[in-house]
């Protein structure tokens, strides 16, 4: 009986070490399920991570500080050849106007566009990003914005109204981020607006085409070696319209026969700007542009006294 009873328990201890493998694979089996979920939390966590740190410190491949005090003067190294993503981006205004180019204006340089807006229309954020700076400057850009993009870019802009962001803010493409005004050093309401790499200024017409409003390709590879001419190219293509230049350059009479062109080829119905130069008066335009004073007065929403300043822009159609 003993024995039988030790002969048993041999049985079963046997069976039990025997069994020990198999157990072993069905726990490794279970855990395989959940490695495979921790793995993938992990990974949603480090991607999350990383979205976090780009967000707060965007372009941090080649901006070394983060500064909210001014425009140019950044800690980073501008690049001989940098290649900048405009994918996502949002017009920062829906005018198609360009009055001022970017480059050599009144005797120094024009680092950004002007476009025509009027006082309080929305000014939207191009691309995403973090707003670097937001400030009033009443002897330069007024109140202005500057917001650090991922792509290296940091957009600025210029002589608005009223600012609806605030520095260190997280701002996505397209988001409001300031009404359009005339603050700061500025003959008209426009905005001034600006695309700067390591706080260098870069010609905007490189990549922006306001009269198409779109970029002009999904990537803009910067180059020192070959920037000036490409510079050059884009203002031409995408710059002020001719009769802005031409407004500033030609001759009254050869003017006079311009404008007559215009007029007859204006059928399309397309909204026109004059830009005011010294010594002109609502009646001197008027007759220039082939218009009404009372016509320029209710376009413009002003009196027939209103004080015209040179460079100022009105719209005569």
């Amino acid at each position: 009986m003993i024995v039988s009873k030790l002969k048993t328990i041999a049985l079963i201890a046997l069976t039990s070490l025997m069994s020990l493998p198999t157990m072993g694979q069905d726990l490794l089996a279970n855990q395989a399920p959940i490695d495979r979920k921790m793995k993938a939390v992990d990974s949603v966590a480090f991607h999350q991570l990383v979205s976090h740190e780009l967000a707060e410190n965007p372009s941090a491949d080649i901006y070394n500080d983060w500064d909210n005090r001014y425009v140019s003067r950044v800690n980073g190294s501008m690049p001989n050849e940098y290649r900048i993503d405009l994918r996502g981006f949002c017009m920062p205004t829906p005018s198609r106007v360009v009055t001022s180019n970017f480059g050599a204006r009144w005797g120094r340089q024009h680092k950004g566009l002007d476009i025509k807006v009027y006082i309080g229309d929305t000014i939207v954020a191009a691309f995403s990003g973090k707003v670097r700076i937001v400030r009033y400057e009443p002897r330069g850009y007024g109140k202005y914005v500057v917001i650090r993009h991922d792509n290296g870019l940091e957009t600025v802009y210029g002589h608005m109204s009223k600012q609806l962001v605030h520095e260190n803010q997280i701002v996505r493409a397209g988001e409001p981020i300031g009404l359009g005004g005339n603050t700061g050093r500025s003959t008209g309401s426009h905005l001034h607006f600006e695309t700067r790499l390591c706080g260098v200024a870069i010609n905007p017409a490189l990549m922006f085409d306001f009269r198409n409003q779109d970029v002009v390709s999904d990537f803009y590879t910067f180059r020192r070696s070959n920037y000036s001419s490409e510079s050059a190219q884009a203002t031409r293509l995408r710059g002020a319209s001719a009769q802005y230049v031409e407004n500033e350059r030609t001759t009254p009479r050869a003017m006079a026969s311009v404008t007559k062109t215009q007029r007859s080829n204006n059928t399309s119905g397309e909204t026109r700007f004059h830009k005011v130069k010294k010594g002109e008066s609502l009646a001197t335009i008027a007759k220039k542009r082939g218009t009404t004073v009372d016509k320029l007065c209710k376009l413009n929403h002003i009196g027939k006294s209103f004080r015209l300043t040179p460079g100022q822009i009105l719209k005569y159609n």
